[in-house]
């Protein structure tokens, strides 16, 4: 008892010590205004005819509220196009739909978060604080034109911008622009009931953000009706500083009912309704929907329960004949995409696959007879972003010649040779024009912050749209002189398979010195974080106190392949942590690094990895920091967790085998938990129920639980008390 408290004391009283440190990084530099990175900009788009290129940016002062701005390309200058403050003043009251999209979106600040060119480039369409802004261009200012009490959101312009879209307590409304007149689509959305939404796992696992879809000629529109009164209702608290708000949430968990989702189209001239037969089977996802070349043709893709097969499937109207395009397998699971593109002079579509074990792009006709497999190899692409059927070539972007790095490429659709467009090292986002003669390309490396350009689409630098310049007067020069730049290698497990990884030595390196290092991670599928680009300052933050830092992708993370993260497959937290084990020995083999203090730190899926690694592996691991961490997959949702691990009912010993309660007793060093206590994915029972467990076993461990965060822990004030506690929690117990 002693030493539980003596241990707690001194970590209380060194949790806000602010060390100073000249020029080097600090928690509160870190997230102060303006960000270290220079000027940011978001949601970069050229505009249809070709002449602005319009983003989101936040003034010197308040990276927090956005506004929006046009960069002129003719006279190469910007200007502020809206002052989100000055359209809507003071706080911005959020409908908790809107909040709960914001963080299925990961999408951060307020202000004018997004915007929408109309197809004719005539106007420009934005939300803000719930209401609807419309601009044509040459008018002075933005004209409000839906105001209401509720929240509107999922807005958009119709295909040929003659109406606007949006979901307004839960139903599906369209507004005509010219007549100035609101049509409801829906009215019986209400409680359990929602029209033209995307479900919780629609938006969370699969990406999918709507829950309606324009014909390209936008005579219907295609939507869903989401049943929530199967789905589990639980109540759970959220804690905020002031208050408790008891919520009824209804939380899909793994092996629980899903929601009912139908799917159907209105005719809007003459309001005619017919609902899709999307069979007997009613345990399925509607994963994606697309309107083919023909506006009388809907595709859709209904993905089965356990995500081992995808159907394409198409529906014409009126007659709703429907057929099935092409199905794809997998003996494990199939990952979802967006890359699905119908040509107009053809009756062809590209589609991405991962049918030979890696993410490729394939040419089909519409009746589904695979035409050309266009690319190949042990690589795998990431997105078809442009489609130039005039001189047959398709854009795509992919890790042609490494996974570490991201860059663009195009292949011919005709003879299927490559060539790479981008040309320097490091990682490329790319946004196109509507017409495909331009791109901007947001570019950055793990030492440099994201820069902004405009290309040809040979690659041809044509403007900078923010250059920003490392010079005397960016945010990040005085820190240059103390920057740590990683290492980049990798490693082979004992079976032969490569490991990437990223290392930064400690500050003031000396060889003949031993160190601590922090093994910085993430883990899981979907996700990969060894990557030559720009990223979060906390490694590099670490790196300065004095701590090596390394971090290494184990099997079951992204963009390697299929084989490559297959493993997991009803194994979750086994060879994820024996690849971690396998970096550890690696740092061994340094004769600077001090074996018995590393540590391991992460959030989410990194959260859940440092308590397996700190439970399963205590000889390799002497202390912890684990953020909002899954602790038993049974709380977890269906889509996400059945795909990797089936349901509890028919394969309970994978559950077992793969929950942190299951190992919890073998905690032998120091381990801190934090997590938000009003986190809606992440259920906060994650981290009470191990905090029972420990406590119960007698076993100690450090807590710090966040009032009314959800599960990003989203705040500058929260984030550099987040990051000043992970540093002094180490402090405590690595530095001598």
């Amino acid at each position: 008892m002693r030493h539980l408290l003596t241990t707690a004391s001194a970590l209380l009283l060194v949790l806000f010590n602010q060390a100073a440190y000249s020029e080097t990084l600090t928690p509160e530099r870190i997230y102060s205004s303006p960000s270290l990175a220079g000027e940011t900009l978001r949601s970069p788009a050229i505009s249809p005819d070709g002449q602005l290129i319009t983003f989101l940016k936040g003034k010197q002062d308040d990276y927090e509220r956005l506004d929006l701005w046009a960069y002129d390309i003719a006279s190469g200058k910007s200007r502020m196009l809206f002052d989100s403050a000055e359209l809507h003043g003071g706080d911005e009251n959020l409908s908790d739909e809107e909040k709960a999209r914001r963080e299925r979106l990961r999408l951060k600040g307020s202000g004018i978060i997004s915007y929408q060119w109309s197809p004719s480039g005539n106007a420009i369409l934005f939300p803000l604080a719930g209401d609807i802004y419309y601009w044509p261009l040459g008018k002075k200012s933005a004209e409000k034109i839906i105001a209401t009490e509720a929240f509107e959101t999922d807005v958009k312009f119709s295909p040929k911008g003659n109406y606007i879209s949006y979901v307004r307590e839960q139903n599906l409304y369209v507004y005509n622009i010219a007549e100035k007149q609101e049509i409801a689509i829906t009215q019986a959305g209400g409680g359990a009931v929602k029209f033209g939404m995307a479900e919780f796992v629609a938006q969370e696992e699969m990406k999918r953000m709507t829950g309606y879809w324009w014909s390209p000629d936008e005579t219907k529109i295609a939507f869903t009706k989401v049943d929530e009164s199967p789905v589990e209702e639980v109540s759970r608290s959220e804690i905020y500083a002031k208050e408790i708000k008891t919520i009824q949430q209804r939380y899909p968990f793994a092996g629980k009912n899903n929601v009912l989702i139908e799917l159907g189209i209105i005719e809007l001239k003459n309001r005619k309704f017919q609902w899709v037969n999307l069979g007997d089977n009613k345990d399925i996802y509607l994963a994606r929907a697309k309107w083919t070349q023909n506006s009388d043709v809907l595709s859709y893709q209904i993905q089965s329960r356990d995500q081992k097969e995808l159907s394409l499937k198409t529906v014409t109207w009126p007659s709703l004949e429907q057929k099935t395009i092409l199905t794809e397998t997998s003996q494990t699971w199939l990952n979802l995409h967006e890359d699905l593109h119908y040509l107009s002079a053809q009756p062809q579509f590209l589609w991405a696959s991962e049918r030979d074990g890696f993410k490729h792009i394939y040419l089909f006709n519409n009746s589904g007879e695979l035409l050309k497999q266009l690319t190949s190899g042990d690589w795998v692409i990431d997105t078809i972003e442009h489609v130039d059927e005039t001189n047959g070539w398709v854009y795509f972007t992919g890790r042609m010649t490494t996974p570490v790095e991201k860059h663009l490429y195009r292949v011919s659709m005709a003879d299927g040779s490559i060539e790479k467009i981008s040309r320097r090292s490091g990682y490329h986002e790319i946004e196109f024009a509507q017409k495909g003669n331009a791109y901007i390309d947001n570019f950055s490396t793990i030492n440099s912050p994201p820069q902004w350009s405009l290309h040809s689409n040979e690659g041809k630098r044509i403007a900078w749209l923010a250059q920003n310049k490392v010079d005397a007067d960016h945010p990040l020069q005085p820190y240059l002189k103390n920057w740590i730049k990683p290492k980049f290698g990798n490693i082979k497990t004992d079976d032969g398979t490569k490991l990437y990884y990223r290392l930064y030595k400690p500050a003031g390196f000396k060889a003949n010195k031993q160190y601590p290092v922090i093994v910085y991670l993430y883990g899981g599928p979907r996700a990969q974080l060894v990557t030559n680009r720009w990223t979060r300052l906390d490694p590099q933050y670490f790196a300065q106190q004095g701590y090596a830092v390394f971090t290494i992708d184990n099997r079951g993370s992204y963009h390697r392949g299929k084989a490559f993260e297959d493993p997991i497959y009803r194994a979750m937290g086994s060879i994820e942590v024996d690849d971690q084990i396998t970096g550890v020995k690696f740092l061994h083999t340094l004769p600077w690094v001090d074996k018995k203090r590393i540590g391991v730190h992460g959030h989410s899926y990194g959260g859940y990895m440092t308590l397996m690694a700190m439970f399963k592996a205590p000889e390799y691991f002497s202390a912890g920091v684990s953020g909002a961490p899954v602790t038993d997959w049974r709380l977890y949702d269906t889509h996400y967790t059945e795909r990797y691990m089936g349901t509890p009912e028919q394969d309970k010993e994978a559950y077992e085998q793969s929950s942190v309660l299951t190992y919890a007793t073998g905690l032998k060093g120091p381990l801190l938990i934090y997590h938000g206590m009003a986190d809606d994915n992440v259920l906060f029972k994650n981290s009470t129920m191990l905090y029972t467990l420990l406590q119960d076993n007698n076993l100690p461990f450090f807590v710090m639980d966040y009032p009314g965060k959800k599960h990003s822990i989203r705040g500058k004030k929260t984030q550099m008390h987040r990051l000043n506690m992970i540093r002094n929690f180490f402090d405590l117990h690595f530095k001598r």
